[in-house]
C-alpha cells in the first residue's frame, strides 16, 4: 500500500484504510481514561508512517511530533513553533442501537459523537504530512494530539496540555463531526462557536415527616420542586439576556411513599452559558439563587458545582486558514457559516493557551434532506464516511498552509 498520497489528494488505497481503522475503532468504544486499545492501535499505526508517537502521562492518548526533513527535535523550543491537530478518543456511556456491521461490541458503549471520525481524520492527515516530510515537502513542524476523555468534566485536554502537548505549539485545530452539515462541507464562525458548560449537583435535606403536617417539617418535596423551577428564572433576571446562561436540570429525585415526607431530595443538571465573562461569575450567581430558595422552604442545601468548559472561541486568523484551506480542496461553495451552539467542548482549553479554531465537519449524506439527521449523542449516530477524506485533505492543506 501506498505510504505517500499525492498531496492535493488522498489516495484511493489510504481513504479505503482510513474508513476501515474508523470502523475498527467505531467497534471498540472506550469511555475517557479507559482508551486504552484505541491509544494502542493509534501508536501502531503512526510507528508505520516512520513516527514516533508518545503516550500521555495519564496513560491514555498520545502526542506525535512530525518534523520538516533535516529538522530535529531536542526538547529546545523550536525555530518554528508548531501546528497543532487535535482529535479526541474517547466514547460514549451509551448503547449503539445501529445495525450496521461496525455496531458497537461493548454493551453500552458508543462512538456517538464521531470521536472516530476525529482521530481517523487526525491520523489520516499525520499519515499523509508524515510522507511529505520525508519526500522534503512539509514546510514546518506539525504535532498530532490524541486527547483522551474529551466527554468527562472538566475534559482530557487538561491531562494533554499538562503532559506538555502545547509546548512549542503557535496555533491549534481541530474538526468536530455536525449531522446538521452535508458531507463534503465544513462550518465555520469566527468569536465563540460553543458554549461553557458546567455541572450543578443539589443535595436537600430536613427532618422528613408525615404529609398531612408539612407545617411542622421541611417540605423538601417542594422544596426541590422550586428549585427546579425558580432557580433558572431567577438567574435569568440577574444576568444579560445575550449570555444566554440555561440552567436545565436532567434529574430530580425525592421520596419513596406518598404519604412521607422526605428527608432527602436531590437534583443534578448543567449551566450552560454563551458568554466567557458570564461563565466566570455563574458559580457564584448558582449558589446564591440555590440558597435563597432553600431558604423559604427551611431547607438545609449542599451544591457543587462542577466546573466544565468555557466556550470555544475561535481566533479570526486559525478560522480564516480553515476556510483557505477547505475552499482550495473543495471550493468556495464548500464552506458555509454557522451559528454557536450550546453544546461544551473541552477543545476550549487549549485556546486559553495558544490561539486556534474548531471547524464543524460535515457527516450527513448529501442531498439527505428527507430524514432528521441523527444528532449526537444518539445510539444511532453515523456518518458518511466520505467525510473522512474531506477531513484529512483539509487539515493537510491547513497544515501546509499554516
Amino acid at each position: 500500500m501506498s505510504e505517500l498520497p499525492h498531496p492535493e489528494h488522498l489516495s484511493e488505497a489510504l481513504e479505503a484504510e482510513l474508513v476501515a481503522f474508523r470502523r475498527d475503532v467505531h467497534a471498540h468504544p472506550e469511555l475517557g481514561h479507559q482508551e486504552v486499545r484505541t491509544t494502542a492501535v493509534i501508536k501502531e499505526r503512526l510507528e508505520r508512517a516512520g513516527l514516533a508517537p508518545r503516550v500521555l502521562d495519564g496513560g491514555t492518548g498520545l502526542v506525535c511530533d512530525i518534523l520538516p526533513a533535516g529538522a530535529e527535535h531536542d526538547g529546545t523550543p523550536s525555530l518554528t513553533p508548531f501546528l497543532a491537530l487535535r482529535a479526541d478518543i474517547d466514547a460514549l456511556p451509551i448503547p449503539d442501537t445501529k445495525a450496521v456491521p461496525y455496531r458497537s461490541t461493548v454493551p453500552g458503549r458508543a462512538h456517538a459523537c464521531g470521536h472516530d471520525v476525529h482521530t481517523t481524520v487526525v491520523l489520516g492527515a499525520g499519515i499523509v504530512l508524515a510522507g511529505l516530510a520525508r519526500d522534503g515537502r512539509l514546510p514546518r513542524p506539525v504535532r498530532l494530539i490524541f486527547q483522551p476523555a474529551e466527554e468527562v468534566l472538566p475534559g482530557g485536554s487538561l491531562v494533554a496540555i499538562d503532559s506538555g502537548v502545547l509546548k512549542d505549539v503557535a496555533r491549534i485545530l481541530a474538526l468536530h463531526c455536525d449531522p446538521r452539515v452535508e458531507a463534503g462541507r465544513i462550518g465555520v464562525r469566527t468569536g465563540a462557536i460553543t458554549s461553557a458548560a458546567d455541572l450543578i449537583e443539589i443535595s436537600l435535606s430536613g427532618p422528613g415527616g408525615h404529609t398531612a403536617r408539612p407545617h411542622l417539617t421541611t417540605d423538601l418535596v417542594t422544596a426541590a420542586a422550586r428549585i427546579a423551577t425558580d432557580v433558572p428564572a431567577l438567574l435569568a433576571r440577574r444576568v444579560d439576556t445575550r449570555s444566554g446562561l440555561a440552567v436545565t436540570w436532567g434529574r430530580i429525585s425525592a421520596g419513596h411513599a406518598p404519604n412521607v415526607i422526605p428527608q432527602e431530595a436531590s437534583l443534578a443538571g448543567t449551566m450552560r452559558c454563551l458568554d466567557l465573562d458570564t461563565w466566570h461569575a455563574a458559580p457564584d450567581l448558582v449558589h446564591a439563587a440555590v440558597d435563597e430558595v432553600a431558604a423559604l422552604y427551611r431547607a438545609k442545601v449542599e451544591l457543587k458545582y462542577v466546573r466544565g468548559v468555557p466556550p470555544v472561541v475561535n481566533e479570526a486568523d486559525a478560522t480564516a486558514l480553515l476556510t483557505r484551506a477547505m475552499t482550495e480542496r473543495f471550493g468556495e461553495d464548500a464552506v458555509e457559516p454557522t451559528e454557536q451552539s450550546l453544546g461544551g467542548e473541552d477543545f476550549s482549553w487549549y485556546l486559553q493557551h495558544v490561539p486556534g479554531a474548531m471547524a464543524r465537519l460535515g457527516v450527513r449524506a448529501p442531498g439527505d434532506a428527507s430524514a432528521a439527521p441523527r444528532d449526537l449523542h444518539q445510539g444511532d449516530f453515523d456518518v458518511d464516511e466520505r467525510a473522512i477524506r474531506v477531513g484529512v485533505e483539509l487539515l493537510t492543506e491547513a497544515a501546509l498552509r499554516g
